[in-house]
């Protein structure tokens, strides 16, 4: 699914979802049908991997968020899979105090699973974690062994750009760099260079870089984020995100 920037209004969308209290939740994307464009996480190599779903906008776009992920991959999402059971349903969401209190008709016992669901709820700037019923509320800092060691939120695959595109994401690799390369559709390298996220070598930090190229026509392409390896040089932690080249 391909989601293009110029048909699109960035708004303030409620993320709240039932219970006590209702959410604000900043830079959702609504499309001209009123649709919100979100983020839902599933697994690609046991690390959680955004892709975008669409949502009617409004009050529960948070529970509409959560129901997309229940359902579990499409057909079109290449590669990805869910540690989430079938069948499971939201039956309660509610946000106070930036905690998402969730309810299933089925806990999650999956690490993964989780991982999946605290990303999916944690999008929204009014949730920082999310108390499942059992333990002490927790937050993405909490599955740091399921997510990658660059973690590319924006664009999301499948997405369009054009050239001067804005990657951001997070990253904990040493010394808190990694690269990137940009391929078009013969696998020719486009636009290349190292970047340099706010913390690193154990601790997660934030990224955000643009990505000049020059095509002569419309493609598809490929960004690849990768480290390199402070032993031999080789690369690690690779990742790659297709993309409508404009």
């Amino acid at each position: 699914m391909r989601f293009l920037g110029a048909s699109a209004l960035v708004v303030l969308a409620l993320a709240g979802c039932g219970g006590d209290d209702d959410a604000t939740a900043t830079g959702t994307t609504t499309t001209e049908t009123g649709t919100a464009v979100v983020n839902v996480y599933f697994l690609r190599d046991a690390k959680v991997t955004p892709v975008s779903r669409g949502v009617v906008t409004g009050p529960a776009v948070g529970r509409a968020a959560v129901q997309e992920l229940l359902k579990g991959p499409s057909s079109e999402d290449d590669g990805v899979e869910t540690a989430i059971p079938s069948g499971i349903e939201l039956e309660s969401l509610g946000i106070s105090s930036r905690v998402a209190s969730v309810e299933l008709s089925e806990q999650l016992s999956d690490d993964a699973a989780q991982a999946q669901l605290v990303y999916t709820l944690t999008q929204f700037p009014t949730v920082k974690r999310v108390d499942f019923g059992a333990d002490a509320p927790v937050g993405r800092r909490a599955f740091e062994e399921q997510t990658p060691a660059v973690l590319v939120e924006s664009p999301l695959p499948d997405e369009s750009v054009e050239s001067g595109f804005e990657v951001t994401g997070t990253a904990n690799t040493f010394e808190a760099t990694f690269n990137y390369e940009l391929k078009d559709a013969s696998g020719e390298v486009l636009s290349k260079n190292f970047v340099t996220a706010t913390s690193g070598s154990g601790t997660r930090g934030t990224f955000k870089f643009t990505v000049p190229y020059e095509l002569d026509e419309p493609q598809d392409g490929t960004l690849v984020v990768f480290e390199l390896s402070a032993e031999d040089g080789s690369r690690t932690h690779e990742s790659e995100i297709p993309l409508h080249l404009e």
